[in-house]
């Protein structure tokens, strides 16, 4: 088969990448893996210079980088976020590029809410406390959900997903999303709302939006003063919805109940994020939400089918541009 050009791994961590290897190199690829450090950029840049696909994850791709990979013709991003991608740059440079969506709803609502039942029940200080004060709560203010509302912010496959799974808990589900037709609200078992009316009244608030200039910061010093329930607070989404430095002071002048953290903005999150990280009333995991078994490999057979289909001029439900 004619060699139809080099594929490349830029950001690695999977177990394995056989799956990929093994759809590309039938199609007729040459599949590579850059072998360099995280956050080597140059080194990406260099080693991507005459490829004619890309999978990513965390890598920026701009404007300055496709300037310098002129036969690049698609990037497949695994995972549902893409804000390290430039999508006007990557149009205006001929380059297609898609997501990957519809892998891990159940794993990240999942997450969601084992975050949820933690930070409410205080299982982590409980366990830590089993013998030193047995018997006792592991906090005081734990409370039940049946009486309580739910906020959620997105409402696409994960948030509804989310709703869904959470709707029989609570009295009520509200939920913003200015981009999901009215109809998908009631089906998910969600009251469509205002993002004020939704800070307002919610106990528990969970984000499942991607991160857009519109989303960035979306919960701030503005939006933690709305909260009148001093909510439990969840987000599986991204970091960067969330100002940090505003989560800091919400927890140390208990604005907040508590908060569960799979993102940050910067990822593995800096020293500026210890207080928080260390707070005894945040539990923090390490942006893993999305995986499972079952999502894990969903995730990159997709990453690589989607990657072949760009390549070959097909349209691609995943498309970003």
């Amino acid at each position: 088969m004619k060699n139809k050009g080099r594929i490349v791994v830029l950001d690695t961590g999977y177990k394995s990448y056989e799956t990929e290897r093994s759809l590309l190199e039938e199609n007729g690829y040459i599949f590579e893996i850059f072998p360099g450090e995280r956050d080597d950029y140059l080194g990406k840049r260099e080693f991507a210079s005459d490829a004619a696909g890309l999978f990513v994850r965390w890598t920026r791709l701009d404007r300055e980088f496709f300037s310098f990979t002129p036969m690049l013709r698609a990037v497949s991003r695994y995972g549902v976020g893409f804000d390290n991608i430039n999508l006007e740059d990557a149009s205006r440079s001929g380059i297609k590029v898609a997501n990957v969506t519809d892998y891990a709803n159940h794993s990240v609502s999942d997450h969601a809410l084992a975050l949820m039942f933690s930070l409410i029940r205080a299982i982590p200080q409980s366990a830590k406390a089993l013998n030193s004060a047995y018997g006792k709560p592991g906090r005081e203010d734990v409370f039940e959900l049946h009486d309580k509302t739910l906020g959620i912010i997105g409402l696409g496959r994960i948030g509804g997903t989310f709703a869904i799974k959470a709707k029989t808990l609570f009295r009520e589900v509200l939920a913003v999303d200015p981009y999901i037709p009215d109809s998908r609200f009631p089906e998910c078992g969600a009251r469509k709302v205002s993002l004020r009316e939704m800070l307002e009244k919610s106990h528990v608030i969970s984000i499942h939006c991607n991160l857009t200039p519109e989303t960035r910061h979306i919960i701030d010093a503005k939006a933690f003063s709305m909260m009148k329930n001093s909510p439990v607070l969840i987000n599986t989404s991204r970091g960067g919805t969330i100002d940090e430095e505003a989560l800091k002071h919400a927890l140390q002048n208990k604005l907040i109940h508590s908060a569960g953290l799979d993102v940050f903005r910067d990822e593995p999150p800096g020293d500026s994020m210890k207080e928080v990280l260390t707070h005894p009333d945040v539990i923090a995991t390490g942006h893993n939400a999305w995986y499972s078994i079952s999502s894990m490999s969903a995730l990159q057979r997709r990453a690589a089918t989607n990657l072949i289909s760009l390549l070959n001029g097909e349209e691609v439900e995943d498309c970003l541009n």
